[in-house]
Formats: structure tokens, sequence, C-alpha cells
């Protein structure tokens, strides 16, 4: 049991430059028993009300340096306070605020909310077991408007998808990652890179781009460049939600439109997912 969308703005000043950090946390627990459940015993339970302070009060006292740091927090904090408590598990997202920039210089206070994807994380441990932190991006979307095809692949009689060498790749990516033994990383550091791995892989060099024959193949690209360059991966998930486009035909409309104006396939949508780890 556990409580579950605790948001917060945890603002932090240093002089008169402002730094801020919105998350979204849910926290569970399970207790070494199943009293409250069996009996109706509720001595062990400690309110869901009481996890929400808790977090809040962390947030407070330590700030939130990293999503990760923050989860350890919260874990170790149920862990080492209450001898009832036999594991807990947090997540906690992130509100994508950016500081704004005027002519290149950054603002002081200010900030914007770019949705360029979610950071997330999350921590898990067990009394007497390992500490398992995960992190990860979700809602990324990603577009490239050519240097795509999908052509050689198996048709019987109820294939009607043609062929095609140029088309757009675009989709909504979910990565999610996990740790080894976490020492003292500079997850923001990880993250980030990261990040670079997935966008660099998924579009290519910046003046000719790479090509891609699938959807598949692509997962498979963000993957292995990520457990090549970021040593501290050791299992990567990747599920991409394809958007497909169609082109609008102009013939009757007295145009020729050469995949200038195209419309969104909004449902059915494909979708593929790949989990790589290192052996």
């Amino acid at each position: 049991y556990g409580k579950n969308t605790i948001k917060f703005l945890r603002l932090h000043r240093e002089g008169k430059k402002h730094f801020v950090k919105e998350v979204e946390v849910c926290t569970h627990l399970r207790l070494t028993s199943p009293q409250e459940y069996l009996e109706g015993n509720n001595s062990l339970v400690i309110p869901t009300d009481t996890i929400k302070n808790i977090v809040l009060v962390l947030a407070k006292k330590n700030g939130i340096p990293s999503l990760e740091e923050f989860a350890i927090d919260i874990c170790n904090h149920f862990m080492t306070t209450f001898c009832q408590v036999a594991y807990v598990k947090t997540y906690v997202q992130e509100v994508p605020w950016q500081r704004l920039h005027e002519d290149g210089v950054p603002h002081i206070h200010s900030f914007i909310c770019v949705p360029d994807g979610i950071r997330f994380c999350e921590a898990e441990q067990c009394r007497n077991g390992p500490l398992v932190v995960c992190a990860g991006i979700k809602d990324l979307k990603l577009m490239k408007t050519t240097q795509s095809g999908f052509e050689g692949f198996y048709k019987n009689e109820h294939t009607t998808l043609p062929e095609r060498h140029d088309r757009i790749l675009c989709g909504e990516l979910f990565c999610k990652w996990s740790y080894g033994e976490c020492k003292d990383f500079d997850f923001n550091c990880i993250w980030k890179k990261i990040r670079e791995c997935i966008l660099e892989a998924f579009a290519g060099p910046p003046d000719c781009g790479e090509y891609s024959p699938s959807y598949q193949k692509t997962v498979n690209c963000i993957q292995m460049l990520v457990l090549s360059r970021v040593s501290q991966v050791q299992v990567i998930e990747a599920v991409l939600n394809n958007t497909f486009y169609n082109v609008v035909d102009m013939k009757n409309l007295g145009l020729t439109n050469d995949k200038e104006v195209l419309v969104p396939v909004e449902a059915p949508y494909g979708s593929c997912a790949c989990t790589l780890g290192r052996k």
C-alpha cells in the first residue's frame, strides 16, 4: 500500500538566483506482517498521510540534488526508521521546467515548461537486500523526415502495406535503464549523457543523418549506443510507439503533392519494444 501522486515544487535559492524542481512521487510499502489485511489490526500501519508528509519533509531537509538521490533518500528513511517495513519502492518523475534565456542570458528566476521528454526514476529495496535504482525518460517525441524505410518484410495474402524506401520516422519513446551497484554516481550527468545518446542514435550525423531500415533497428541502435558509452547502465528497456503519416492525394485539386502535405494516422498505431542487457 502507499501514497500516489504526491506533487510539489521544491524551490532552492542561491542569492538572487533561483532553482526549481517540480516532481510527482509515488511511494509504496510492504510490511512484515499482513495483520491489517487478515485481522483488521492497524498497529503496524503507517498512514498514507504520514508517507506523504515524510516525502515533503525529506524534500525540505535534503533538497533534490537529483531524482535518483531523492528516491534513495526516501527508501533509506523508511528502511531505517520503521522496523515493520519489509519493502519500499518509490517512483519520482519531474516536470520539465527549463530556465528562460533572453538574448542568450539565463534568467535568474524565470522558467519555461518544455515538453521534450519527462525524466523519471525508481528506487526499491527489500530489508537485507540490495538497493535497486532505475531511471529513464518517457513521452519523448522524435521525428525525422527522411532516411527511413521499411522493405523486404514478410508478405502473404493479408499483406497490403507497400514497401517504402523513404518515409517519415516518428514516434514517442519510453526508455528505462537499471544501474549496477550504486556508488557515488553523478546521476544528473549520466541522465544527460544517455539522453544525448538517444538523440544521436535516432538522428545520426547532423549533416547527413543515418538510414533506418525499421523502427526495431532504430531501437536497437539507441540501446547499443547507450551501453557502449555509459558503463553504469546494466540493462536498458526501450519502447517506441510509432506515428505514421499518409500523403494527402491532391490530384482532384489539380496539385502534385510530393510528400509535402501529410496527415497522421491516429489509430491503430504500431509499437516495438526491446530489453537489452550486458552479458
